[in-house]
């Protein structure tokens, strides 16, 4: 009789909740494990286990794998409790059916199933869910020596795993993001300062070479002795961070050619562990060469302006003084000092629209013999090359062909209805540099007579080109026939056009 003894039949469901409560009344013996009191004691046994544990569990016995589960799994259940209690498994989880099978299989022929972070798509509330969960599936032995039933422990993992994507997009996104950036990023790790993480932009500024885990002077040897090093050392030890400002970098961007000066606004920042301790540095700035030089063009700019505007007015100044001090009479001088003073803003005006970068000798040619020139027929003949002239040059040349032109029509070949002007020029290459010569010749006009004195027009066109740095000269002949005018002005081999 020892062998048959029997603990009363509610003994195992003591302290078991409300899923206790719920198996007492249940009707077991519509089911096919039968009434309470005859279930075997190793049900009894694992039902007194998983009862009392606050982990989800659930027991599926027998080979229809009714349900019994406890309280923490009610929760998991959601709207299906209690209609899963007592009810067959591949009935309750029906959209399931497929996977619970496969763990019946397992689990009653003796083997064990894992499972983590499992996708199923479960209607526990009437609706489709996405859930995740780690299953872990145990065989429970019975009296007979096999397989009873399948004890599973089910945790949900959904919100862990929802999180981790979010995270993991996050990081993604925030990657794309750091790739992308338009300044600079770099993050070095460990005192030698390795590359850990370079975006687009740090690529573009030093070069593609394979740097991403080396030591910064290993990666890009040439900034040694340039002092990047040592600020980084500076941050590493003072773990406070640093600001650049337009610091100049030599950098081998290409490695047929020599190493290319650059200028970049930078942050070195120490990147810290949960401990506060610096484990690395984050670097992010901004490659300002080319806003550096456009200041730096600006500066020069403004500098030549200065210059070029204290030269007009010493022009203007010396062409209204000289032009009075010589003057027959007040409206005399004015008419001079006008005609000069459009004869420099035409001048001027030719190099404006080529951003004072220079003008082409046709062009200054053209505007200094305008006004001089006859609407039906042209008395000045002009030919030569296309020559760039330097801005200074242009200006005194425009200035000398003025007075050569105005004296002309006073006295010369234009004084009269049939008088021409030959103007030619051309550049002369047997000289070390480059030179402009250019001839003025009038014909046709009244015999010449040397003037007693030289004017201020003449002078002008004399010195005009010998002045400063042009080292060039102009030289007037009054001969009988015409005034003849020489001009020779050395030019930069850039400054002579591919057209000659």
């Amino acid at each position: 009789m020892h062998g048959e003894l029997r603990t009363a039949p509610a003994d195992f469901l003591a302290g078991g909740g409300e899923a206790s409560d719920l198996m007492k009344t249940f009707d077991w013996a519509a089911t096919s494990i039968g009434p309470m009191d005859l279930w075997p004691q190793s049900l009894r046994t694992t039902i007194g286990i998983m009862l009392r544990s606050p982990i989800p569990m659930v027991l599926l016995w027998g080979a229809d794998g009714i349900m019994i589960y406890n309280d923490a799994y009610t929760i998991f259940a959601g709207g299906r409790h209690p209609r899963l209690f007592g009810s067959k498994v591949l009935e309750g989880w029906a959209e399931v059916a497929d996977f619970n099978a496969n763990v019946m299989r397992v689990g009653m022929a003796g083997g064990t199933l894992s499972y983590r972070d499992q996708e199923l798509t479960l209607y526990r509330n009437g609706v489709p869910e996405q859930v995740w969960m780690n299953l872990d599936y145990s065989p429970v032995i019975d009296e007979t020596g096999r397989p009873g039933g399948v004890l599973a422990i089910v945790v949900e993992t959904t919100e862990r795993v929802l999180a981790e994507r979010r995270i993991s997009a996050e990081k993604d996104r925030l990657r794309e993001l750091f790739h992308q950036a338009p300044g600079f990023m770099v993050i070095y790790s460990g005192p030698d300062h390795v590359f850990e993480l370079v975006n687009e932009a740090y690529y573009q500024l030093v070069g593609r070479r394979e740097i991403v885990g080396k030591p910064l002077l290993e990666a890009l040897p040439e900034v040694a002795g340039q002092g990047f090093d040592k600020l980084l050392d500076t941050v590493y030890e003072t773990e406070e961070p640093y600001v650049g400002r337009g610091l100049p970098v030599y950098l081998q961007r290409d490695p047929s050619k020599e190493p290319e000066q650059r200028f970049v606004d930078f942050v070195f920042q120490p990147i810290r562990d949960a401990q506060g301790r610096v484990t690395g540095i984050f670097a992010e700035g901004s490659d300002v060469t080319e806003r550096l030089r456009s200041e730096d063009h600006q500066r020069l700019l403004l500098n030549e302006l200065n210059h070029r505007v204290k030269n007009t007015l010493a022009t203007v100044q010396s062409i209204a003084s000289q032009t009075l001090r010589t003057a027959a009479s007040t409206v005399a001088a004015r008419e001079a000092i006008e005609s000069r003073l459009f004869a420099l803003s035409r001048a001027h005006d030719v190099l404006t629209r080529e951003n004072w970068d220079g003008a082409w000798i046709g062009e200054v040619v053209a505007q200094a013999m305008s006004a001089f020139q006859s609407v039906d027929q042209s008395r000045i003949h002009c030919h030569g090359p296309a020559i760039r002239l330097p801005p200074n040059v242009a200006l005194a040349l425009a200035m000398a062909l003025h007075e050569l032109a105005t004296n002309a029509v006073k006295y010369g070949a234009l004084s009269n209805e049939v008088g021409q002007v030959e103007l030619s020029w051309r550049v002369d290459r047997m000289r070390e540099l480059p030179h402009l010569l250019l001839r003025w010749e009038e014909k046709g006009g009244p015999r010449v007579v040397p003037p007693l004195r030289r004017g201020f027009g003449t002078r002008l066109v004399e010195r005009s080109l010998a002045q400063g740095h042009l080292g060039g000269e102009a030289m007037i002949d009054f001969a009988p026939a015409g005034v003849v005018c020489t001009v020779d002005a050395p030019l930069l081999d850039t400054e002579v056009a591919v057209l000659i």
